[in-house]
């Protein structure tokens, strides 16, 4: 398959850093969250939250932002930041179960 094992230094903590960070907070956002009854579904659960970290999670080190953001139609503009566009509304969608979120805005139905 082409792999090859590479072995981390000894007592360097910094090492597996970015894996480690990644790890954690899959097993805190998702894992630790959720009981997977077997193999596939612990593989469903873990493409969708992988989707949902690359695609809807804020990231701080983005400024915040988003690193994947969605192709969604531009938002009109209003006379006040804080007011939501007459034909528009505030979707949500679910994500693994319920235990996440995502907010996106839609047009309202005719």
């Amino acid at each position: 398959m082409g792999l090859r094992v590479l072995h981390t230094p000894v007592r360097t903590p910094v090492a597996n850093a970015i894996c480690e960070r990644v790890m954690g907070t899959m097993r805190r956002e998702c894992v630790d969250l959720l009981i997977p009854v077997n193999g596939r579904h612990l593989h469903s659960l873990l493409n969708e939250w992988v989707k949902h970290y690359n695609e809807g999670r804020p990231h701080m080190s983005l400024g915040p932002g988003i690193p994947l953001p969605p192709i969604s139609l531009p938002i009109p503009l209003q006379g006040h930041r804080h007011q939501l566009p007459k034909d528009h509304c505030v979707g949500v969608r679910p994500i693994l179960g319920g235990l996440h979120h995502e907010y996106e805005l839609e047009r309202k139905a005719a």
